[in-house]
């Protein structure tokens, strides 16, 4: 038996959240139901979880040590390796032993291990949920009963290297402005630090007691205050840090600051794109691949990335449980543009919702690859300028008390 978590609404529509034991989700689900109750998400529940589940907030970043790179490649041979006819015991077989990856290589064995006492690949599968999530096992589970795990496979791998190269752009045109932000942090913090009491001590040597001006007095206070409040600087940058992730983790803190994503001027929209990208695909696969609409609705409220857009889809799979169509929920969220809303109904009409999801998918992957286009076009020249201004202006702090001593020297001379 295994503990599953689930979340649920009574008859008089009120919220549930408790844990049951059950064989595998399909009974817990029934189970679930037979209890007079409506499952919306039903969670299996690790060992470790269930021996100390974790409470708070947690400063931990420590991950599967399985990249998406390294799972795409898996399941790319996997899958071509059961379109080879091989069965799925040799082929999990063949890939642990040429695997590299520590951690990956340990959870095929164990899947061979649960394969060989009788359980299905999904569900053994579903025993290393930090490297494989739900979208994949529930995928795969459909696959299985649909006797086409090959093409579920290749549709995972497929989805996975198209998320891995929206990703890698997003990271790209985002490297920029954070590298020109911690070079302009260093070169001012080498300034202040070094350079600018230097400059001071000529200035009191040649100046005297001759007022300087506002800016270099402003300047050189600022170094004085790095010098003597370093650690004070470093432990309020330390508390801010931690006390902005710990904001970052509550319920009010992640609405937030997804809310403020969306409405950041330029990188809104990127992010406003790219999460419709990756509910459109990961929708369009999902039912593709024969897994029920409303299972797999809920599989992409969970992978969303943003609560606004989980919210929405939240709200669509309510309505298509109560007999509504996809598409009233969904131009009545406000979030999904009118061409998505339109293509989906089109999409409902003629009975292809996913290939039309996969093809809204295709189009705003390639408005990501414009708006990061743009965005990164747009970010340079305002970085070059904010560099140039906070360098300049250090520079500019420190030559004027030098074209004063310049002018009497010359006036001294004359």
């Amino acid at each position: 038996m295994a503990l599953f978590q689930y979340t649920a609404r009574d008859p008089q529509g009120n919220e549930v959240k408790d844990t049951i034991e059950a064989a595998d989700e399909t009974q817990a689900r029934e189970a679930i139901k037979q209890a007079g109750y409506f499952p919306r998400n039903i969670t299996l529940l690790q060992a470790d979880e269930i021996k100390a589940p974790k409470k708070g907030f947690s400063l931990s970043f420590m991950g599967s040590g399985v990249s998406s790179k390294i799972l795409t490649v898996f399941t790319r041979q996997l899958a071509t390796l059961i379109d080879a006819g091989l069965p799925i015991l040799r082929g999990l077989r063949t890939l642990e032993k040429q695997e590299k990856n520590q951690p990956l290589r340990e959870a095929i064995n164990k899947m061979i291990e649960a394969v060989e006492g009788g359980s299905t690949f999904s569900e053994a599968m579903s025993q290393h949920g930090k490297i494989f999530n739900k979208l994949y096992v529930n995928m795969v589970k459909a696959g299985e009963l649909g006797g086409v795990l090959e093409t579920v496979l290749n549709r995972l791998a497929e989805f996975q290297e198209k998320a891995q190269r929206i990703k890698g752009k997003i990271t790209s045109a985002m490297f920029y402005p954070i590298a020109v932000l911690v070079i302009a942090v260093g070169i001012v913090a080498f300034l202040l630090a070094f350079i600018v009491p230097k400059f001071q001590e000529i200035f009191k040597d040649m100046l005297g007691d001759k007022p300087l001006p506002a800016l270099t007095q402003f300047v050189i206070g600022a170094s004085e205050a790095l010098k003597n409040n370093f650690l004070i600087i470093a432990g309020v940058g330390v508390i801010f840090f931690v006390g902005f992730k710990f904001f970052a983790n509550t319920p009010f803190g992640i609405q937030f600051l997804d809310r403020l994503k969306l409405n950041v001027p330029a990188l809104g929209v990127l992010i406003r794109l790219t999460a419709i990208s990756r509910f459109s695909r990961t929708l369009g696969t999902l039912v593709n691949s024969g897994v029920p609409i409303l299972q797999a609705l809920n599989i992409t409220k969970e992978t969303a990335g943003n609560f606004i857009i989980a919210e929405a889809i939240e709200k669509v799979h309510d309505a298509v449980r109560e007999g509504e169509s996809i598409v009233t929920p969904l131009d009545a969220s406000g979030v999904f543009p009118p061409m998505v809303v339109s293509m989906v109904e089109i999409g409902e009409e003629t009975g292809r919702l996913p290939d039309m999801l996969i093809k809204i998918a295709d189009v705003y992957e390639d408005e990501v690859d414009n708006a990061v286009a743009g965005l990164t076009s747009l970010l340079e020249p305002i970085m070059i300028v904010f560099l140039a201004l906070v360098v300049g202006t250090i520079v500019i702090a420190l030559f004027l008390p030098l074209i004063s001593i310049i002018t009497e020297m010359s006036n001294q001379t004359s």
